[in-house]
């Protein structure tokens, strides 16, 4: 298979002009939604939460109420990537074979109640969409793993696709049947093994630029992986896809031709992104390591005196160099943005100046007045 040499610069120009942080520009958020593939959801909310926050990354217009207007008008729904997300809803068929893995058995984290499970759903038949709280529950629960029974089934039930998410209120779920939910002209023909990995393929490479066999499939199991591998090889061979060799990676990636052949290499880019630790861009750790020598790790998850850069450290993109890592908390009630603590691996008074530009807006953004601590 012969690949196309590309620098590493390149690479990076391809990579940020798919996931559209190269220049700000007016976008609306189906078509970045569309362009991304996806959109994680997240509950962290010591700054704006993540899903908001990406769209912000990518349209500085973007407003919150703008995700439950998309789903109410059957524009997007939400569904499991490798986490909870937002889709295009044209995506749905997509996600049958995993929603049939969980009718044939599967289990979501905890065992299913057959009983529950039908209780639930008549619930709904009769009184309409729900949230877990309109199930009463005597125990008390201590956290997401001691969920009460009912919302157990609920995730269950929306992991297996007879239930679906009609909105979220104050972050929570509110379930509906999910012929209720969607388009009544949407196709929901499950596809075949090969048509799945070709979804998976145009789409990754659509929002990822380039992407290797193992990030195309990422987290969806060794047979798919093996698909995808059949079919991208099938895919260069028509000249659909072009292999791209990075001299200073061993990996072979793979971009759409006609998205090589079009993009701009000449654009110049000057933007500063302080990006949310469940970006787009950000997920895939060895690819982001690969890619833009940037070896991150967010470290709200481990014990106070294991962190050395903060509680929920922000990824700081500086053109297409990572120069660095902020941690920042909204105090809303206050109305200001704390900066808890800046570690910079490139630093200049140009990048501080535009920094301080950007911690502006994101502190406007998270409904805040003022940035307070040290930049």
């Amino acid at each position: 298979m012969k690949s196309i040499k590309i620098s590493k610069q390149i690479a990076k120009k391809l990579v940020l002009q798919s996931q559209l942080l190269d220049q700000d520009q007016q976008r609306s958020t189906l078509a970045v939604i569309k362009k991304l593939g996806y959109i994680q959801i997240d509950s962290i909310s010591v700054i704006e939460r993540s899903h908001h926050h990406v769209l912000w990354s990518r349209n500085k217009s973007y407003v919150r109420e703008e995700l439950n207007d998309l789903m109410q008008k059957k524009k997007i729904f939400e569904y499991w990537t490798h986490a909870a997300s937002y889709l295009p809803i044209e995506d749905y068929p997509y996600c049958l074979p995993r929603m049939n893995q969980y009718k044939d058995g599967k289990k979501h984290w905890f065992s299913s109640d057959k009983k529950m499970l039908k209780y639930v759903v008549d619930r709904i038949k009769k009184e309409g969409p729900l949230s877990s709280k309109d199930f009463k529950d005597k125990s008390k629960s201590s956290g997401w793993y001691d969920w009460k029974p009912a919302k157990k089934a609920l995730e269950q039930l929306f992991m297996d696709g007879t239930l679906m998410t009609k909105e979220r209120r104050s972050f929570h779920k509110v379930y509906d049947l999910a012929e209720n939910v969607l388009p009544s002209d949407l196709s929901i023909k499950t596809p075949t093994d090969r048509e799945f990995a070709n979804y998976l393929i145009k789409k990754q490479l659509q929002s990822l630029g380039i992407a290797s066999v193992s990030e195309i499939a990422y987290m969806r199991g060794a047979e798919v992986k093996n698909n995808v591998k059949q079919e991208v090889v099938k895919l260069v061979e028509e000249g659909k896809v072009l292999s791209i060799f990075i001299p200073e990676i061993e990996t072979e990636y793979f971009c759409l031709k006609n998205y090589f052949e079009n993009f701009n290499e000449n654009s110049q880019n000057s933007n500063l992104n302080i990006l949310s630790p469940f970006d787009n861009l950000i997920i895939q750790r060895k690819r982001l390591n690969e890619l833009f020598d940037f070896d991150y790790q967010l470290e709200c998850y481990l014990p106070v005196d294991k962190r050395k850069f903060g509680y929920f450290n922000l990824p700081i993109l500086y053109k297409d160099q990572f120069v660095g890592t902020i941690d920042l908390k909204a105090h809303r009630k206050l109305k200001e943005l704390e900066v808890l603590s800046l570690h910079m691996i490139k630093k200049n008074k140009q990048i501080s100046k535009i920094l301080t530009k950007k911690l502006n807006e994101l502190s406007a953004f998270n409904q805040c007045e003022t940035v307070i601590g040290r930049v």
